[in-house]
């Protein structure tokens, strides 16, 4: 059944043509391309690689970035539909989208040198090269400050030694923006695939982002020439302000794995008949599709609003740390009820409820946990740092 996507409040009436051009362009490939193949990827635990050039083609890699570095030069509302359209088809395909802009490309056009730029950017774009970002350690999560990986300076370069986990596409990036104390400031280097010392094991066993490679990113003493470090890069914010970007997109892009459950949902209740007529005709459905459909719209007009502030340069980070939190909570919230209107059919690979559920599990925790994002905005609302201790 065609794919119906809730708009209850007319946000399409808000949207230039561009917009509504990038968001119906990546809907369409994801329900051609991805809705045919991710069940059979997530139960193999495996991510669709033939994918990726498609991705590329359709400038979803660094899209917001200048022309002249590969980008498509497009507006943080185009970029945030288009992590929409993504998610709805899985995290993990958004996850990888997310990963190479924000993540990788972001901080090479940020922090990066002309020359790092133009070699990289461009093929970051259009897949030749393929990146991760390596921040999270073993004992450095929600504090990331307290790394322990350092880089020491040598003759022509550094030394860096430590690991990384929890790191998307770790064992399939050709270059990986990696993190480190340099004399107990945070800088950031660019580690390239097959240097000596460097390993990426994958992790196993995973319940939940299986369509999508996760990995760690050990370090023995890697030798990193002076032109792979990041030479505008000094302190912790950049990272931060790295995860800032993510955070935008993930904000959009659990709205619609929220918007998949529900349609799923919807229209599962119109054709699920019991006592004489379709469940969608008791009271107790409807208010669960009502409450669906309200939280959807509101993390809608709160993505829409954020994305205009982030457009002109207007936007906070704490103002993204409540877009991230409070749409990662609704879309967990959302997956949980579809899954009850389906009842016992919720659990089956037939429907899509349950991956949903299971990678939303981990996309409430990754880039900054419901907890973080919650004391960050309660930080900004009293003045009062409550997780510093």
């Amino acid at each position: 059944m065609p794919y119906n996507a809730l708009d209850y409040y007319n946000l399409d009436d808000l949207l230039n043509d561009e917009e509504r051009m990038i968001r119906d362009s990546v809907r369409d490939w994801v329900s051609d391309r991805v809705i045919p193949i991710i069940d059979h990827a997530f139960s193999d635990h495996f991510f669709p690689m033939d994918l990726v050039s498609e991705m590329a083609e359709l400038g979803l890699f660094g899209p917001t970035l200048p022309e002249e570095y590969g980008g498509a030069g497009i507006g943080e509302v185009a970029y945030g539909l288009a992590m929409q359209e993504l998610e709805r088809g899985d995290s993990g395909v958004r996850s990888f989208a997310s990963v190479q802009s924000a993540l990788v490309m972001y901080p090479i056009y940020t922090w990066g040198s002309e020359e790092q730029k133009r070699n990289l950017l461009p093929k970051l774009a259009n897949a030749e090269l393929l990146g991760s970002f390596g921040l999270t350690e073993p004992d450095a999560g929600s504090d990331p400050g307290s790394m322990l990986t350092t880089a020491k300076k040598v003759e022509g370069g550094y030394r860096v030694s430590g690991a990384k986990m929890w790191i998307t596409n770790s064992s399939i990036a050709d270059v990986h923006v990696v993190w480190a104390k340099l004399d107990g400031v945070i800088n950031g280097f660019l580690l390239e695939k097959g240097a000596e010392g460097l390993t990426c094991p994958e992790t196993k066993g995973k319940w939940s982002l299986r369509a999508s490679v996760t990995g760690e990113i050990v370090m023995q003493d890697v030798f990193v020439p002076e032109a792979m470090r990041l030479p505008k890069a000094f302190g912790l914010k950049c990272p931060l302000m790295c995860l800032n970007q993510a955070r935008y997109g993930i904000a959009w892009g659990v709205i619609g794995a929220a918007q998949a459950c529900f349609d799923s949902s919807l229209q599962y209740a119109l054709s699920r008949p019991q006592w004489g007529k379709p469940i969608a005709g008791f009271q107790a459905v409807q208010e669960k599709l009502v409450k669906m459909a309200t939280e959807i719209t509101k993390g809608q007009l709160l993505c829409y609003r954020l994305g205009t502030m982030k457009q002109a340069g207007t936007s906070t980070w704490q103002q993204v740390s409540m877009a991230k939190g409070n749409n990662c909570r609704i879309a967990l919230d959302i997956a949980r009820v579809a899954r009850d209107i389906h009842g016992a059919n919720g659990i089956t690979d037939e429907y899509p409820i349950m991956r949903h559920m299971m990678n939303l599990e981990s996309v409430y925790t990754y880039e900054g946990t419901d907890t973080m994002h919650t004391l960050i905005v309660g930080a900004d609302l009293t003045g009062l740092e409550a997780y510093k201790g």
